[in-house]
């Protein structure tokens, strides 16, 4: 009975995202589609929002990859706070991400960064802030949780044969979690790709400028164009479902093993 109950709630949730996402087709037509797709306009957020996901991607990496292994295996004064801060993404709204960012960028720091000739609001390199800033904590926390499975005996045996802790990082770490940080760059990549709130409060939403593809679909429904929204909805969604399901099919996401 037990049994039966939770496959129930598991196809009760299938069917609610299943559903909504049905109910795009509604308003499908291959031809309309075929000409959304195929203008000017969608390929050219579509072409922004791929290349500002995968630059935000490479950055986040770089940045999670150190950071992660430190608060997995070291103890040091701070590190819960640290630790905390990764949540930030995931309990506030990206829109009141995008207002931290603006707020900061009207600090004495901020405008002598914009002073400097790096202009960040309405621009692009607004896209990339706004979408580094959200994606950053959980990339760190991804790959934590990846080293967090390593058993921390590997490690102490290649010191113990003399290795320095920075050729164990290199030799023993990465190559264990290699897996898990891929699948965390990919799940950062499809996180940035669909990112709306940050990059609409910090960048805006010029057209053929700054625009990406969440951006193109809320100017769609501004404008009343429901069919339009669909088919942008349509890509988007298709995009994030093969990236997600080719993560599990090639078992990225399976620790170190």
């Amino acid at each position: 009975m037990f049994r039966r109950l939770t496959i129930f709630f598991c196809l009760l949730t299938f069917f609610i995202y299943g559903g909504l996402i049905a109910s795009l087709f509604y308003f499908y037509s291959g031809g309309l589609f075929l000409g959304i797709l195929t203008s000017d306009r969608l390929l050219f957020s579509l072409r922004l929002s791929v290349i500002t996901a995968t630059i935000v991607s490479i950055v986040s990496l770089f940045f999670a990859i150190p950071a992660a292994y430190g608060l997995s295996r070291y103890r040091f004064f701070g590190r819960q706070l640290i630790d905390t801060m990764l949540e930030l993404p995931m309990i506030i709204s990206p829109v009141a991400l995008g207002a931290l960012i603006l707020i900061s960028l009207n600090t004495p720091f901020g405008t002598f960064i914009q002073k400097r000739g790096i202009e960040i609001i309405f621009t692009f390199y607004g896209i990339l802030v706004a979408q580094f800033v959200t994606t950053l904590g959980i990339t760190t926390r991804l790959i934590k949780t990846v080293m967090d499975e390593i058993p921390v005996r590997y490690e102490e045996a290649a010191k113990t044969l003399g290795a320095s802790p920075l050729k164990v990082f290199f030799t023993i770490t990465l190559p264990l979690s290699k897996k898990g940080i891929i699948a965390s760059g990919i799940l950062t990549w499809a996180k940035a790709l669909g990112e709306f709130g940050a990059t609409i409060t910090v960048a805006g939403s010029m057209a053929m400028k700054t625009e990406t593809l969440p951006i193109a679909i809320f100017m769609r429904l501004a404008g009343a164009d429901i069919e339009g929204a669909a088919v942008h909805v349509l890509i988007l969604i298709g995009i994030g479902i093969l990236i997600l399901y080719g993560v599990r099919v090639f078992g990225l996401w399976r620790g170190y093993t």
